[in-house]
This record gives structure tokens, sequence and C-alpha cells, in this order.
């Protein structure tokens, strides 16, 4: 592979000659007042175009039209014809297709699959107005409308889904997103590299085909090309005891022959397993692993584990390897991820023209989504945590990319001046883990070394710097700009990694925190804190313990809102009860409560799906992991987080004694719920379930909006 070019090196398209849109364009009037006859590439987003930085169609589209293309901009089209994917004419290079800034099926139905009746990425916060597995249904219609125009898919869609994975709505592995949406590429995490370096090569006359070197994509080809190094990931040995690999990789092509017999089962040694033989030296630039086929993956859990954990080994850009797994008759290719985004890209970035406002064509709608970040500043990218359950490593990777403290305050500044409605506060300083910030491997040998999951758990690596002096200044800096109130911060917090500073968490306690922090222990027992790689609660209470320190010091009167993820994988239901009780000990009563989301391509997910682990070596006996499917057994474990509830106590009275915990039942500290219900109690009605009509229309009017644990983007809720 090549060496990335920085973006800002590129010879600009022709077309700069037309300059900056106020807006990119979403109809052919504002085509017209613009001058241009033509797009060169049009976007179809299923969210409502907002020209902010948070978006990742206005991060696309003006990305490119610094590049000097037209960019033009399909936002949430009727689909169900191909007239409104006509609107703006044929692009001249491509389509780009991204559902949005969410998983359209994750933005669509809750954690229980019951349709939502709101969408905070659309005006009005209505829900509805983009189809099912948009990125698909997108794609097809652009097919319909010019057929022989190349498609791009982009987004965290398309990141999620770039190879077989289990679809939770569906209980069923699909293919990669890719072969059923039948476009030509896929750019997988925040592909500004991708898109860019593909986007000249289409103008200077390549083809589609003929770009198959870029870092961060997905493609179908024929076969392995013969100047590269292929790997089997795999090889099942015959039924017997397990017995432990040696290395993660099976090498089918040149390996010793005392390593190709043990894979494929010719010694006396017992064991059926996925046994795993070591790769000769080879150029890892050059060299691919076969993934087990999506046929095999649909089929047999254990692989489908295996092939999960292989992913994740190969998410390091400094070492990663392409992957190849077969669909069919078709080779689904992925390369290696995109080389992280230096800070003078992140500034360039984050420093193109924004409106930084909805476009005009919405009125005085409200985006719910866009209120949410309107007065905001994500000053990262990148989360080196790994927990399982999110989002954030499958599309951001784990190398944080920082902004420059200049890059930052001007943006402050631009807020300051520019946006209708700022009074003076900034409403949040962060990322998508807010005190992340510039922090790295000490060594940049190790760091393009290293296979790890997490540096984090199962404690904070020796070989990461956890100084956050950089983030306390840039703290401080932005506070003393004029005309800046107050700054807060909202982003999720690492706590673990704060306690290792002190001096920030005084910072961070005194001057930015509005009366509540929310943060996200996710649970107190340690069998679902290891399967989610989170800290055990130890980190948590030396934290509250600081943060109630600071707060009294600086004569606050200040509250953490701890978070907790019921019925994730390796949760049992004692799990749960130990975690009610830990909640009453504390008099702490959740007002909301979420249950574990299994989002496509997340280990959790490989977890919930297969009951295997796979953050160890997968076998067909390998260790078996808790897990909770049933609607029932689901409702119990929200309902032990809201054990205060007096809707919840008959069903947690019945578990108790289920689970012969009857002296846990009644009047006192040490029970968990009392023996009867209150006098005159009535059980809530269906009208004040979160979910309804009712209760969305009036979250829309107060404007809330909740950020989840889960490394998604918000939804609004009370």
């Amino acid at each position: 592979m090549r060496a990335s070019k920085p973006l800002f090196d590129f010879d600009k398209y022709w077309a700069e000659c037309y300059g900056t849109a106020p807006f990119l364009p979403m109809s052919r009037a504002e085509m017209d007042e613009l001058g241009w006859y033509s797009c060169d590439i049009i976007i179809v987003t299923g969210d409502a175009y907002v020209d902010h930085p948070s978006f990742g169609m206005a991060i696309i589209g003006r990305l490119l039209e610094a590049q000097g293309f037209r960019v033009g901009i399909i936002a949430q089209p009727d689909w169900q014809s191909k007239v409104p994917f006509e609107a703006l004419g044929k692009p001249n290079l491509f389509f780009g297709v991204a559902a949005g800034n969410m998983d359209s099926m994750i933005n669509r139905y809750t954690a229980d699959r019951k349709v939502r009746n709101d969408d905070a990425y659309t005006p009005g916060g209505v829900g509805g107005r983009r189809p099912d597995r948009c990125s698909l249904v997108y794609s097809q219609r652009c097919k319909e409308a010019y057929g022989d125009v190349p498609i791009v898919l982009g987004g965290i869609e398309a990141s999620l889904r770039r190879i077989a994975h289990y679809d939770y709505w569906q209980d069923k592995v699909r293919r990669s997103i890719l072969v059923d949406a039948h476009a030509d590429i896929l750019l997988y995490g925040n592909a500004e590299r991708a898109i860019v370096e593909l986007a000249h090569r289409l103008a200077r006359g390549e083809s589609i085909e003929e770009l198959t070197d870029i870092r961060g994509t997905a493609f179908l080809r024929k076969d392995t090309p013969r100047d590269w190094w292929e790997i089997d990931s795999t090889r099942i040995d015959r039924p017997g005891p397990i017995d432990a690999p040696v290395s993660p990789y099976v090498n089918t092509q040149d390996t010793e022959a005392c390593a190709t017999k043990q894979a494929e089962g010719e010694t006396n040694e017992p064991g059926n397993l996925l046994r795993f033989v070591p790769d000769a030296k080879k150029n890892r630039a050059r060299t691919v692993i076969r993934l087990p086929s999506y046929e095999k993956v649909r089929n047999d859990k254990a692989l489908y584990a295996h092939a999960s954990r292989v992913l994740h080994l190969e998410t390091n850009p400094g070492n990663a390897r392409a992957l190849v797994q077969t669909h069919g008759l078709q080779e689904l290719w992925l390369n290696r991820p995109a080389e992280p985004l230096s800070t003078k890209e992140m500034d360039y970035v984050f420093g193109l023209p924004y409106a930084r406002v909805p476009h005009p064509a919405y009125g005085d709608a409200n985006i719910p989504a866009y209120e949410m970040i309107r007065f905001s500043v994500n000053i990262m990218r990148g989360c080196f945590g790994g927990c399982t359950f999110c989002s954030i490593t499958e599309h951001e990777g784990r190398i944080i990319q920082s902004r420059s403290e200049e890059s930052i305050l001007e943006e402050v500044e631009k807020i300051r001046d520019t946006v209708p409605g700022f009074t003076g506060v900034i409403s949040d300083l962060g990322g998508p883990t807010a005190n992340m910030y510039r922090l790295a491997c000490k060594s940049k040998e190790i760091e393009a070394a290293c296979r790890l999951p997490s540096c984090v758990y199962p404690d904070v690596c020796s070989n990461l710097n956890t100084d956050h002096s950089s983030l306390t200044q840039l703290y401080r800096k932005t506070r003393a700009l004029p005309g800046i109130k107050k700054v807060l911060i909202a982003s999720g917090l690492r706590y673990d990694l704060a306690i290792k500073d002190p001096e920030y968490v005084k910072e961070l306690v005194t001057h930015h925190v509005g009366g509540y922090l929310k943060i996200a222990p996710e649970h107190t027992e340690r069998g679902p804190l290891d399967k989610m790689m989170k800290p055990g609660i130890g980190s948590y209470d030396r934290f509250k313990e600081l943060f109630e320190q600071y707060s009294k010091e600086a004569g606050k009167e200040q509250y953490l809102i701890p978070y907790f993820i019921a019925a994730h994988p390796g949760t049992t239901d004692l799990d749960m009860v130990n975690l009610a009780l830990w909640l009453k000990k504390y008099n702490f009563r959740a007002d909301q409560v979420q249950a574990f989301y299994p989002s496509p391509m997340a280990t959790a997910t490989a977890m919930y799906h297969t009951s295997k682990n796979p953050l160890r070596k997968v076998t067909y006996d390998s260790e078996r992991v808790d897990i909770v499917k049933s609607r029932v057994k689901r409702r119990l474990h929200k309902a032990l987080l809201r054990y205060h509830d007096p809707d919840n106590w008959p069903m947690i009275r019945e578990a108790l004694n289920e689970m012969k915990l009857g002296h846990l039942i009644g009047s006192g500290p040490e029970k968990l719920v009392p023996a009867e219900q209150p006098r005159g109690y009535k059980p809530k009605q269906s009208a004040r379930r979160k979910n309804t009509k009712q209760a969305h229309e009036k979250r829309v009017r107060r404007g809330k909006l909740l950020t989840q644990h889960s490394g998604l983007p918000p939804r609004t809720t009370r």
C-alpha cells in the first residue's frame, strides 16, 4: 500500500472556479444560482441536511467542495420511486450514499424492536422519513435513476455492516451491505482520506473497478491477486479436548510441514477447535486474511465468533492486514484501515466553511439532533476504550485524532459570533470520550505494533500517556475567551483515566459541571464488566470521592449520574439483583434505564448471537457466555434497575422467590422491594410510556436529548 497523501496536498479539480457555496445545493434552482449545469458528486443521506461538522454529509460535502468538486445533497428523499433521485440531474463522477449519523435500524427501532415515533435527525423530530436499511434502498434507487453512475457507500451504517454480520432485527446473519446494495465500493470509518483519493482518481479517468488499492475501502473481486500472500484464518480439527493454539492465524500457502499437518488435524493431539498456526514472516501490507465465508458464519456460530475476533484484531492501521470473505461466487475484499488524520488534517476538516445551521429549506423547523450540538465543539475522534457494546471502535477506530488548541478556540469564537441564539454557554467541549484529547501511546513504534483491543482494560496500559494537562489548559483558555460565560462537558467521560490526573478532575468539577455529571460505570459486577471490557466499580468509587471533594471545595452542590446497562451479555439475574442492591445502598434511583442493544459488528453483539466470547480464543467448547434474549428476562433486568418503581415490584418479587432470595422482600434497608403494593396503588397507563406519541410530542416541545452510552448518536427522550 502506498503512503497516504495529506488531504490538502491534492491538486484541486477544475470546478474550483465556482467557489464556495453558501449551502451545498438541494435543488436545481440552487444549482442555477451557483451557475452549475451539473454536480460532480451527489450525496444521498437519510438525515436532514445540517451544514455542521457534526453531520457526516456536511463534512464529506464540504471536504469534496474544498477539493474543487461541485457537490449536491439529496436529503431524506421519498424512496417510493426514482424521481427524487433525479432531482439534481446525473452526477459526473458518483453518488455517495449514506444512511446518516445513525444506522437506520437503530434509528427506527428501540432495543425491544418497537418502532420509534421520533427521529432526532428529521425536521420536527418526525419519525418514518427514511426507509429501513436505507443505504440499500437509496443505492437501488440511484441505480434505477442512472444505472451507469458508480455508487459509493459510506457512513456508520456501511461501516458496521461491511462484512457478514448478525442483524438483531431479523435475528440472522446478513451478507455484507455492499453485496446487497449492489454498490461499487464501500468506504468505512470517517473516510476523508478514501473519499478524496477516490474522487480525484475518478476525475482523472480511472474506472471504479480499478480503485482497489485505497485504504479504508471494501469492494468485490474475483480472486486474490498473484502478488498477495493469503492466510486462512481457521482450521477445524476433529472432536476432542481443547488444545491451546499458538498463534492467531493459519498459513495455507507456505507453512512448515508440521504446522500444516497440525492445522489439518493430522497429528495425535486431541482437539475440536478453531486451530491457529503461525504466520511466516511476510509483508503485512501485501497479506490478506481469508475469513470463513458468509455461508459458513451464517450457519456456524463458533465460526461467526471467530470471524468477529479476527476482524477486531485487524483494526490497528499500523499493523492490520486486508481481509477477504467469500459471498457465494463473489469475494468481498476489505483493505487495511485508513491512516488516522494528523492534527493539521483535523484542523483542515473542521475549519471548512460550514454555515453551522440547517439548510434554509427547512425554515424554522426544529431538528432535535442539531439543537443538541448547536453550541458544542468536537475536539477529537476515536476511542481506545474498546467497550464491547460500543460502535465507536468499528467506525472511528482506536487511535485518537485531536485538533489543535488554536483550531478549537477559533471554532468557539465562530459559535459566539455567528450562531443564532448563542447565550455564552458552550454546551459541550468533547468528542466520543471527553477526556482522551491528545492521549496516546508513549511510543509510536509500540502503538503501531499493538494488537490489544483496549488501552484501559483490564487496567490502564503502562505505555499510555494519561497526562490531561493539554485538556486542562484548553478548558482554561476556552472559558477565558470574551463572551464565554460557561463551558460544559457533556460527552462521555472515562473516569478510570480521569483519576490518573486529579488536577484535571478538580478543573472539571470546579468549572465545567452544570450541577450534574453523567458517567457510565455500566455495572457493578465483575462478570458483565469483563464482557464489556469496563473497569471495576472501584474506579467509579475513587472518581466519586474526588468529585465530591472538589465540589465541596468549590462550594457547589453537584451530583454524579451513573448509567447502567441491563441484559448485557455475561449478565446473570443475580448480577442484576446485586446491582439493584448497590443502587439502593447508595439511594440512587435511575430515571432512565437502557437494555443492551446489539448493534451490527460489535464484539458484544457477537457474544449475543453466538454465546461465545471473542475476547478470548474461540473453540467449540470454549467459554459459554450468559445471554439475555427473552422479552421477560430483558424486562426483569430493566425492572431491577428501577427497583424503586412500584410497577416493577410484582415482577421483582416473583423473580426473587424463584431465585430463592425471598429474604430480600420486605421492609428495611437490607430489603430490595416491599412485600405488598402501596395502598391505593394503580398501575401506570400505557400513555405514559416513553415511546408513545404523546410522550414524544412532549419531549420535542422541551427539546430534551439524551446521549446514549452505546457509542451511538443521541435520540430524543426525557
